[in-house]
């Protein structure tokens, strides 16, 4: 199955949870933060303006991004967890 985001949302693949600590201590899974980094996976086209015109997200797919803890809904395709945010929940573009 394929998803396709539409309008200013944003399909997010979310990186993996830490399981240890800094130390090499193991996190319990209830203790575990849910993670504000991904992938983006899909983009939709675009919030339309007033003017009809469509603005474009500042995202593309293939972006390492940090978005926000408690932003987006939650989406399995395919037995794979994915995040669909608005690009608004998305903070920054992660460059190396």
């Amino acid at each position: 199955m394929k998803l396709k985001p539409l309008g200013d949302r944003v399909l997010v693949k979310p990186a993996p949870k830490e399981e240890k600590t800094a130390t090499g201590l193991y996190i319990s899974s209830g203790a575990q933060e849910k993670p504000q980094r991904g992938e983006v996976v899909a983009v939709g086209a675009g919030k339309v303006a007033e003017d009809g015109t469509r603005l474009p997200i500042d995202v593309k797919a293939g972006d390492e991004v940090y978005y926000g803890k408690f932003g987006g809904n939650e989406v399995k395709v395919d037995g794979e967890d994915f995040l669909l945010l608005r690009a608004d929940d998305i903070y920054a573009i992660i460059e190396d």
